[in-house]
């Protein structure tokens, strides 16, 4: 039975790395108004509020440097603004601006397009299952 469990998985990412290229082909910077990057970043920004810039280097796999460059760009379009951490001045939190907020929505809004025809096979209560379970697997890897 382990063997068939570990089979099952291990055809489970090779389907997830189908569907995010889907995604990402169809996801053009001219429909969302903004890259897929700065989507997810925003929209995880919106998510938890402040969070540390460190925390999301680790949540998004990329180094310091590239954080930046990313974080430069949303603050020069106005989506975020990085503050000191009250707690602890060494450290910047990101905050999602109203300006960041109207950019998601409407980015939401292209996204939700795109998502109802890549899961068009998929009954809404289905969705919301799968939308469930993989949040459930990333954050069991915080």
């Amino acid at each position: 039975m382990m063997i068939d469990q570990q089979m099952n998985a291990s055809r489970t990412l090779p389907l997830l790395t189908r569907m995010s290229k889907l995604i990402y082909r169809r996801s053009s910077e001219e429909l969302l108004g903004m890259s897929m990057r700065h989507y997810v970043a925003l929209a995880y920004l919106r998510d938890v509020e402040h969070a540390p810039q460190q925390l999301m280097c680790e949540i998004f796999g990329v180094d310091a440097n590239n954080m930046v460059l990313l974080l430069n760009a949303l603050e020069a379009a106005g989506y975020v603004a990085r503050i000191r951490d009250p707690a602890d001045r060494r450290r910047h939190l990101v905050e999602l601006t109203d300006a960041g907020r109207a950019a998601l929505e409407r980015a939401e809004i292209a996204q939700g397009a795109i998502e109802d025809e890549i899961l068009g096979a998929l009954s809404a209560p289905e969705r919301a299952t799968l939308r469930e379970l993989l949040a459930r697997a990333l954050a069991g890897q915080r």
